[in-house]
């Protein structure tokens, strides 16, 4: 069984996004600087789509973004200790994660959703590092529960 049929069954998956969501706001809350400025009014744009509208895009990209962590989150079970593994292969993690996004925004339409991301993704990958060990606490969190 993988990480998207372990965490986004109907008696899991509002906390999965709800502690996603969570971890979402308090990365981007943490920011800092002339970069962090841009993220924050980024993030903001983002959630001024339609209400509810970041919940319900990590609806949609969390089944993805679990399937593409199942192979580093299966070999951390392996080595028996898969939060550890995850925060170790931390760049690993954030390419699997990042590698959905960007094949999900190919099909974006709204138009603010694609500029905001590609305006971005240049310094994607820095901030998705650094939300990896809060990422694989929740999972692990959500996977023993």
């Amino acid at each position: 069984m993988g990480l998207s049929d372990e965490l986004l069954n109907p008696n899991k998956k509002a906390m999965v996004v709800e502690d996603c969501c969570n971890l979402l706001e308090t990365q981007v809350a943490s920011k800092s600087g002339i970069s962090g400025m841009a993220l924050k009014a980024a993030f903001g744009a983002l959630k001024g789509v339609k209400p509810g509208y970041i919940p319900y895009a990590l609806e949609q990209l969390l089944p993805q973004c679990f399937t593409a962590l199942d192979p580093i989150w299966n070999e951390g079970v392996q080595k028996g200790d898969p939060v550890g593994h995850v925060i170790a292969n931390s760049s690993d993690t954030a390419d699997a994660l990042l590698s959905v996004t960007d094949a999900r925004l190919k099909t974006v339409k709204r138009q603010i959703v694609r500029g905001t991301y590609e305006k971005l993704r240049g310094s994607a990958k820095k901030h998705v590092e650094e939300a990896i060990p809060d990422l694989a606490n929740i999972i692990d969190k959500h996977a023993k529960g």
